[in-house]
């Protein structure tokens, strides 16, 4: 199939996770034959960030203004046999509407970040990237978050088929390495600042951190205020190339995993972090919320503190060994469940009914003449 695909960022993961989900599921379609075209918004903060410019398994086109690059959006989606907008495009409602307008066979929607675009569709019917009025012409609604909230999207909000996409890892790119000095640690944690995350932080990572004030903790990630104190046995990375991903989470005692409020309120959210550090080995603790245990089996592949007093616990009472089989726990999982090419093959699924939808549409339509 030929995919066109209208997504944040694939070149940067700058203060994202869309890119290296986007990235995951482009290695895995192209190299399952699959030839993919990938429209990005040239922004000064992924351009001056990226750490993917070339990607090898997309045709990459970078825009400044959509009115310059509507004739070559409509060349490329003439042709399309599947296109795909995904959520904080920026722009995204003319995106689903050049889509819709199009003869693109198969149109759909990939969003990231379900939960937020649902509160607010209920709140207002749009957002910055899609309108309640256009998602029923979709054919397939692809959501990171399953559960309960697919059932609104098609009940509330007239989505055909609302099918979950979690996100995914590449096992080549993610896997474990020998510990390295360099990201040595008790502790560590990724992600961009969130005001809504940052009280978990404090308590998570920054309590741990002072209570034991000899061993060393490293948060990675852009954007956080000069505000913050940090102690001053956590170390700051401001941006983490994805390179050193695996390295980091690999020589990481704990990762720490730390859930946005909206998804912790719509459940089964899996951030694609999660999958990441655990591909590496990781003994991951998170916070929980409804549906983690279908993803990861608690105290078994995963640890859930309900305080920084348990992760003290755990640093302190469980050797390396314990840490390392919870850590192999979850390797096991992740790669048997929510590799890219798992994601891949889900998502030719989808198409594939999308497709027999159509077509029996059309048989219906005939025999009634």
């Amino acid at each position: 199939m030929k995919i066109v695909i209208f997504g944040l960022s694939i070149t940067s993961s700058w203060g994202n996770g869309h890119a290296t989900t986007f990235r995951a599921l482009a290695r895995a379609l192209h190299a399952r034959g699959h030839r993919l075209v990938f429209f990005e918004k040239d922004v000064e903060w992924y351009a001056s960030n990226r750490d993917l410019p070339d990607p090898g398994f997309c045709e990459l086109h970078l825009y400044d203004f959509w009115s310059g690059a509507l004739p070559l959006i409509r060349r490329e989606l003439a042709s399309a046999d599947v296109a795909m907008v995904g959520s904080y495009f920026p722009d995204g409602i003319a995106a689903v509407e050049e889509m819709l307008n199009s003869k693109t066979p198969i149109r759909t929607f990939y969003d990231i970040d379900t939960p937020i675009t649902v509160a607010t569709l209920r709140e207002s019917g749009a957002t910055e990237y899609i309108r309640a009025n256009q998602l029923p012409a979709l054919d397939v609604y692809f959501s990171f978050t399953g559960g309960r909230i697919l059932s609104e999207l098609e009940n509330r909000f007239g989505v055909r088929h609302a099918a979950p996409l979690y996100c995914s890892f590449d096992p080549e790119r993610y896997r474990a390495y020998p510990r390295s000095r360099r990201f040595s640690c008790a502790l560590s944690y990724m992600g961009t600042y969130a005001p809504d995350r940052q009280p978990k932080l404090e308590s998570f990572l920054c309590g741990v951190a002072r209570a034991l004030p000899q061993e060393k903790f490293i948060v990675a990630g852009p954007q956080y205020p000069s505000s913050v104190q940090w102690p001053q046995n956590v170390r700051r990375i401001t941006h983490l190339n994805p390179r050193w991903h695996p390295h980091l989470y690999s020589s990481s005692r704990l990762t720490l995993n730390i859930t946005r409020r909206d998804m912790v309120l719509a459940g089964y959210s899996p951030s694609v972090r999660l999958f990441e550090a655990a591909a590496c080995g990781a003994a991951i603790v998170s916070d929980n919320w409804p549906g983690l245990d279908s993803f990861f089996q608690p105290a078994r592949e995963i640890l859930l503190p309900t305080g920084p007093e348990e992760i003290v616990r755990y640093l302190s009472e469980l050797d390396e060994s314990e840490l390392r089989a919870i850590g192999l726990a979850a390797q096991r999982r992740v790669l048997a469940e929510h590799t890219s090419q798992r994601r891949a093959e889900q998502f030719e699924r989808e198409i594939e009914a999308a497709y027999r939808g159509i077509r029996d549409s059309i048989s219906n339509s005939e025999a009634v003449r």
